[in-house]
């Protein structure tokens, strides 16, 4: 049973694509440990489940349907928070769909939108309003984008993916900048091969076999579980991670300097 009185107690947490996977992780970790998460999902279902969860083992959390790559969906949704609170302490931007796979010659341009729209122009927008919030509420405050091992070593067959996390790590680093003096952190977290639903249809799709995939993926034997990613954002958005602020803490089992 989580204790949801813990060393976030007091704070209002906003969790992108908090309706599976890390997302989910994430959301029932920050409530675990005190916050109130606001999820954020498209899927409406699977997000109202998630926060349905939180609530029944006693945290706080409400739930909103948002597309982050849609401007006034993502202002409402902060307005809404910062209407039923008054503050907005801690932000993690999750919310991504799955990588493209086809070959720079080939690849999808309607997907190439889609991806580019959601993975980083939906973590742009969400900053752009999560600052704003904390500004106005004046305590600082906690962003945690989630970027990806294909944001530091590309994948073939994923040009949109690798151009989008690898934009991911810039725009955290130039949020970085911009606001520290305003007690605002800005940080990021790079999974590896992460066991999630996505990853399951993707290889599943691809006919690869799961075993053979972690001997590749993992120093570690094992592939990443989404409360590997959950605990790292724990971390960067609590005080424990106060003279943090820039920079991408790589979840991936040694990936991004191995092989």
């Amino acid at each position: 049973m989580p204790e949801c009185d813990g060393e976030l107690s007091g704070r209002v947490a906003v969790v992108t694509g908090a309706g599976m996977g890390m997302g989910e992780a994430i959301a029932h970790t920050l409530a675990a440990a005190g916050a109130h998460v606001a999820a954020f999902d498209v899927n409406t279902e699977a997000g109202e489940s998630v926060v349905e969860a939180i609530t029944a083992a006693g945290c706080a959390a409400h739930f909103g349907r948002v597309d982050v790559s849609d401007s006034a969906q993502v202002r409402t949704a902060i307005d809404d928070v910062m209407d039923r609170y008054g503050r907005l302490d801690i932000a993690v931007n999750n919310a991504a769909i799955a990588p493209d796979d086809k070959p720079t010659a080939e690849f999808d341009e309607d997907y190439w939108d889609r991806l580019i729209a959601v993975d980083l122009t939906g973590v742009a927008l969400c900053m752009k309003y999560e600052i704003r919030a904390m500004l106005a509420a004046g305590n600082g405050g906690s962003i945690v984008n989630l970027s990806s091992i294909r944001g530091f070593r590309p994948g073939v067959g994923k040009i949109a993916y690798a151009a989008a996390k690898h934009g991911v790590n810039g725009v955290t680093k130039v949020a970085a900048m911009e606001y520290g003096e305003s007690g605002i952190r800005v940080n990021a977290v790079a999974p590896g091969a992460v066991e999630t639903p996505m990853l399951r249809a993707t290889l599943e799709s691809r006919g690869d076999d799961i075993s053979q995939y972690t001997k590749s993926s993992s120093l570690l034997g094992r592939l990443g579980a989404p409360q590997d990613i959950a605990d790292a954002c724990l971390w960067l958005a609590s005080d424990r991670s106060s003279y943090v602020t820039g920079t991408t803490i790589h979840v991936d089992a040694g990936l991004a300097q191995a092989r």
